[in-house]
């Protein structure tokens, strides 16, 4: 069976080696990843997912903020590694930080008492969608990407650096970039292992 949408989503790897030459210039860069979010539901269309876009020095400043945070608990005679894994993601063309309001998911709680145990965990599933959403439409433009997780033990230091609201939580960064390399072949578990089909 051919779809064009699975075959989008078969193109969506993760590429740790990216560089700054991406096929399409910082304007529709931004353009895409909004209106990707923008499209990416949300329970109770909270909407409550929310990204921060990187290009240029202050993408350099966040991968650099990461790394001197790392440097601190690393032991340095094994922070090498680290440091050339954290550089390669800093030679991308830009970051996406995603984040949830908590306002929002809050209100959402106050509104709908009782559905109030769900909301957090549905904030959870409405940034896994728009981050999928971001990632496939930058592999349909041909622009490398991979999902990275260096939160909490950045937080305070990237809501300073860029004074956001107290209400957003980090969730995942995604470092993106040209295609420095061929990418991976995709694996997967056998079916019988993850499917349950009655008709």
């Amino acid at each position: 069976m051919s779809n064009p949408a699975i075959n989008i989503y078969k193109q969506r790897r993760s590429q740790y080696a990216i560089g700054k030459n991406i096929s399409i210039g910082q304007t529709d860069a931004t353009s895409l990843i909004k209106e990707a979010v923008k499209q990416a539901p949300t329970a109770f269309n909270s909407q409550s997912s929310r990204a921060v876009i990187l290009f240029n020095e202050q993408n350099d400043k966040f991968w650099q903020l990461v790394l001197d945070t790392l440097r601190a608990i690393v032991p340095a005679e094994s922070f090498a590694p680290t440091e050339q894994k954290i550089n390669s993601f800093s030679a991308g063309a830009g970051t996406v930080l995603f984040f949830e309001d908590q306002d929002v998911v809050k209100g959402l709680q106050e509104k709908f008492p009782l559905y109030a145990d769900n909301f957090p965990a549905w904030s959870e599933h409405a940034t896994g969608i728009a981050q999928f959403a971001v990632w496939t439409a930058l592999a349909e433009a041909d622009i490398g990407a991979s999902l990275q997780h260096y939160n909490p033990i950045i937080d305070d230091a990237v809501f300073e650096t860029w004074d956001l609201p107290a209400s957003w939580k980090l969730r995942a960064q995604m470092p993106f970039g040209s295609h420095e390399a061929p990418l991976g072949e995709k694996t997967f578990m056998d079916d019988e292992e993850r499917f349950r089909i009655f008709a």
